[in-house]
């Protein structure tokens, strides 16, 4: 019986959050399925495990081959570690890495890189037929699942040049039906690009039947729904609404001139029955619209009371991301700064804060934001009367007798 162990590399993930939704190796679960079903005993290793007791298991287990994972390109680091570290526990092994990175690069590039053996671009088509193996998920992690990820389709036709989807996924293959690969109550859908699916109708049709019937308790798209399908068929956000779906998000990658037809996918979205508090705006920062175009953007969702996804433009091929948000004085050797667009470490990091400080005003339905109210550095009856308050200069003055300050997301800045 061949033996094979999967190893999640020890990414810069909280430990909290390792079995959350968007963390969960689900390409390892779906491929460890696989392998069962060819007759393969399989172990899974998260990180580099320090309990002497796991070690103990994990040598034990003497695999003929492992199987590394891999995410974005700048966690590159975090895959060679854990190629070297288990190629050094089990000599002989065989060692394979995939995922996005690997399929990102050159294979060569990622050898050379890892010192791996072998390297698998793109998905395997026989495992994602497979249902992940959950049960790889030991008690020993912080979180049970209960939530299933599922895909009604992979891939994009869409061409995004920050996006490396389409490369990872050249074609783009829709499913028909979900209903019978459902088991769990919860869904949170991996498509890249769920309205794209021809069939789209007929899966929210399905999986409105199985709320009706209590299997479902709510759904999530990961990614944004596509606003030009969604225009173009206005009645979706209706039958999203009523499949279960929960904090829609949207895309708004283009120019600040895009606003009306963000706006009207959002009135879509309203009209369906969803607060404005509970729908999301993907933005791309420190990409090719400059700060102050962002901060319009910004602006433009503060106007209508709904929060942004901020998401900061990494090249698809750099191997490194040493950002650190409470430093001020980092350059283009750290992190990538799309220096030609204008962006420096300063305006990538007041871009960050900005968007922050505003989500936390449309979630307490606030209209300034003070930090010193945030970490409780004034007394609540202060907090109370500056809430209250709605003279902008009265305010400030009141604030800074009582050494406070207060930012207002409708300012530029």
């Amino acid at each position: 019986m061949k033996r094979v162990l999967l190893v999640e590399p020890d990414f810069p993930i909280a430990h909290k959050s390792l079995n959350h939704k968007n963390f969960l190796p689900i390409g390892l679960l779906k491929i460890a399925s696989h392998l069962r079903k060819e007759g393969a005993k399989v172990i899974l290793a998260r990180g580099i495990p320090e309990d002497p007791k796991h070690v103990l298991k994990l040598k034990r287990s003497r695999p003929d081959e492992i199987w590394v994972t891999s995410l974005f390109t700048y966690w590159a680091e975090y895959v060679k570690d854990a190629v070297q570290h288990y190629k050094n526990l089990f000599p002989g092994a065989k060692v394979v890495v995939g995922g996005i990175m690997a399929s990102l690069l050159t294979t060569q590039e990622v050898r050379r890189y890892t010192g791996c053996d072998k390297v698998h671009q793109g998905i395997i088509p026989e495992a994602e037929k497979c249902f992940p193996a959950y049960d790889l998920l030991t008690d020993a992690n912080p979180h049970p699942v209960d939530y299933q990820i599922i895909h009604a389709s992979r891939g994009c036709d869409n061409r995004c040049r920050f996006c490396g989807t389409w490369k990872i996924e050249p074609r783009f293959v829709p499913q028909k039906t979900i209903k019978d690969k459902i088991r769990y109550g919860k869904l949170v859908f991996y498509d890249n690009n769920l309205l794209a699916n021809p069939h789209i109708e007929k899966i929210l049709s399905e999986l409105s039947e199985l709320k009706q019937q209590g299997r479902i308790q709510w759904c999530e798209s990961q990614s944004g729904f596509d606003r030009r399908i969604l225009i173009g068929n206005p009645h979706m956000a209706r039958l999203i609404k009523e499949a279960g779906f929960r904090y829609p998000r949207i895309a708004w990658d283009g120019q600040y001139r895009d606003y009306r037809s963000v706006k009207r996918e959002l009135d879509l979205f309203a009209d369906a029955g969803y607060g404005s508090r509970e729908i999301y705006v993907f933005m791309l920062y420190n990409w090719d619209l400059p700060f102050e175009e962002m901060e319009k953007k910004r602006i433009k969702c503060w106007e209508w009371k709904v929060q942004i996804a901020d998401c900061r433009y990494r090249p698809l091929d750099q191997l490194f991301d040493d950002y650190r948000p409470l430093r001020t004085d980092q350059t283009s050797e750290d992190y990538y700064i799309h220096e030609k667009a204008g962006w420096s470490d300063a305006l990538v990091k007041q871009f960050r804060a900005n968007v922050r400080r505003q989500n936390i005003c449309v979630r307490q339905n606030v209209r300034f934001y003070s930090s010193s109210f945030e970490r409780m550095r004034v007394s609540k009856a202060v907090i109370i009367e500056g809430k209250k308050m709605r003279n902008k200069a009265k305010l400030k003055k009141y604030l800074k007798k009582h050494g406070a300050e207060c930012w207002f997301p409708a300012e530029p800045g």
